[in-house]
Formats: C-alpha cells, sequence, structure tokens
C-alpha cells in the first residue's frame, strides 16, 4: 500500500510542479523606457499572462545600453520563468555585433521563448531630393558618391545599419547624419537638414500621407497595413532584403521546456485576438509568432546580418 501510494506520488510531482507555476509574481523587463516599443508591447502581453495564469505579470522598464541593462539581469537570473524580457534586436543583435565581448550571448545565455512582433522601417527623404523610387534613389546615390547624406536614431541604431545593409549591397558610399533618437531625426529629414533615412512608421506616417516626405520602400518582406501603398524593397527588385526589429519574450537559459511551452501557447493566443493585432497594426507593428526552434534561427540571422553590416560600415561602438 505504502509503496502504492509513493509510486503515484512520484508519477504526480512533475503535474504539481507545472502547475505551481508561477508560484509568485513574474518580473517581466522592458528593455525600454517607458513608450517605448518593448515596453507598450509588454504591458499588452502582460494583461493576458497575469489572466491566464491568475499571477501578476509586473512590467518594469529597465533601460540603458539599447537593452544591455536588462539583458545582463536576465542572464543571471534564476532559470524558473519567474524573470522574463522583452527584448529586441538591439539587445539580442545589434549590441552583440558592436561589442563581441558582452557578458552574456543570447543563443547561449537565453531561451528565446517566442517573437511577438516586428517594427519595420520606411525610407524617406526630403521632398527636394530629385528621385521618385528607391530605384531612382540609389542611382541618385552611386552618382554621387559621398554626397547624399541620411540620418539615423544614433551610431549603431537599427535605422543606421538598415541603412548599413542596404548601401553595402548597393555598393553605395553615403554621408551618415547620427541624431539622438527617431524624433530627432525625422525632424531633421523634415527640414532638409539630411535627406534621408529610414525611419519608424509611427514618426513619419502623417508627414508621408501630407507629402512632406517622399517614401520609396518599406524594410521588411511584407506591407505594412499602416502604410499599404508603400512597396517592399522586394517587390522593387532587391532580392532578400528583410530586415526589421523584431520584439520576442526571452528567459534564462535552462528555464523549464514545460513552462516555455505554457508561455508561448498564452502569448500565440493573445496575438490572434483582434483587439491586440489592431492595436500593434496602429502602433506600427506586425505580428510574428514564432516559437523558439524558429527564433532561435531568426536570432542566429540577425547575429550574422548586423556583424557583416557593423564591419561593412567601419561601424565604431562609442
Amino acid at each position: 500500500m505504502v509503496k502504492a501510494l509513493l509510486m503515484l506520488l512520484v508519477v504526480a510531482l512533475p503535474a504539481m510542479a507545472q502547475e505551481a507555476y508561477p508560484s509568485k509574481s513574474v518580473r517581466l523587463m522592458a528593455a525600454a523606457a517607458p513608450g517605448g516599443n518593448p515596453d507598450v508591447l509588454g504591458r499588452m502581453l502582460a494583461a493576458k499572462l497575469s489572466e491566464a495564469f491568475g499571477r501578476p505579470f509586473i512590467v518594469e522598464n529597465v533601460p540603458g545600453a539599447g537593452g544591455v541593462v536588462a539583458a545582463e539581469i536576465l542572464a543571471r537570473a534564476p532559470a524558473d520563468g519567474h524573470v522574463l524580457m522583452l527584448g529586441d534586436s538591439g539587445a539580442l543583435a545589434i549590441n552583440v555585433a558592436l561589442n563581441p565581448k558582452l557578458s552574456y550571448h543570447p543563443l547561449k545565455d537565453f531561451t528565446l521563448i517566442t517573437a511577438l512582433a516586428a517594427v519595420p522601417t520606411v525610407l524617406v527623404a526630403h521632398p527636394s531630393i530629385a528621385a521618385d523610387s528607391l530605384q531612382e534613389f540609389v542611382a541618385l546615390a552611386k552618382s554621387q558618391p559621398g554626397k547624399l547624406s541620411y540620418g539615423s536614431a544614433g551610431n549603431g541604431s537599427v535605422h543606421h545599419l538598415t541603412m548599413a545593409v542596404f548601401a553595402a549591397r548597393e555598393g553605395l558610399d553615403m554621408l551618415h547624419v547620427p541624431y539622438k533618437g527617431g524624433s530627432a531625426l525625422v525632424a531633421a529629414a523634415l527640414s532638409g537638414e539630411v535627406q534621408s533615412g529610414w525611419s519608424g512608421i509611427p514618426n513619419v506616417a502623417s508627414h508621408i500621407r501630407a507629402g512632406k516626405l517622399k517614401v520609396f520602400a518599406i524594410s521588411t518582406a511584407r506591407r505594412s497595413s499602416s502604410l499599404p501603398d508603400v512597396p517592399t524593397a522586394i517587390e522593387l527588385g532587391y532580392s532578400d532584403f528583410d530586415i526589421a526589429t523584431v520584439i520576442g519574450l526571452q528567459a534564462p537559459i535552462g528555464t523549464p521546456r514545460e513552462v516555455v511551452n505554457r508561455l508561448q501557447a498564452v502569448a500565440a493566443k493573445a496575438l490572434r485576438e483582434r483587439e491586440f493585432a489592431e492595436r500593434m497594426a496602429n502602433l506600427g507593428m506586425e505580428l510574428r509568432e514564432e516559437g523558439t526552434e524558429s527564433y532561435g534561427r531568426f536570432v542566429r540571422e540577425d547575429l550574422e546580418r548586423y556583424a557583416a553590416a557593423v564591419k561593412a560600415a567601419g561601424i565604431q561602438r562609442e
């Protein structure tokens, strides 16, 4: 009788451990300042996770060094699913490309639970520029090596590296002008202080519609519902050009598979809700649900892409 009870207990233990998660509130770090895309998405997701798991998922903004501060905390956290991070391509790929000596590596120190959203950029230009299409823009840049300028949200930002990737592929020599943030970049493009630049859609959509900025292409393989008339670079003949800041959910390496699976399932359900998807679209984000395997594959490709861009552009870490 005792032996039978012990056997039942052994069989029940895994299920009991699974049901116990989470055993307390979960710290969900948004590797960005309040109002940033990871923060906004994190608060939307936290509400769904809290409802599904019956425990609070508390969003904590941990900005700093483009996501490095949050990523270092995650790498040192216990692998029990009670500390999670909403990090983007900056924390997971760009920072590693800029500084290979970081104390963490996304493929060695993190469990990549799921991708959630992609944030594309669009190539915009001041109306005075003598080009009305991406092909004409490329031709103009090639005819004036070192003279056509483009702005970015900072040295090593996704805006900078998107142009670095494009310029390297097309053999363009352009003048990079870094600014302190995306809003400053857009202001410079509107005034003509800088001639062009890749920008997040929410920052430029109204200016494009008002004719204050020209737009040539979107950086992803799919068009955006926010600007459905803007073609992709791939459509225009620039094959395989698909770059976006992808925001995903991460945990420390070694987090139990059953915890990861449950988090994936709840996130996937949330992403399929119409209200959730519509709000993301209004913020210029695209759904990108990818589980651990495909998300890991994307991060590996991202690491290679940005490492090549940093090398080609000769970008130095500040």
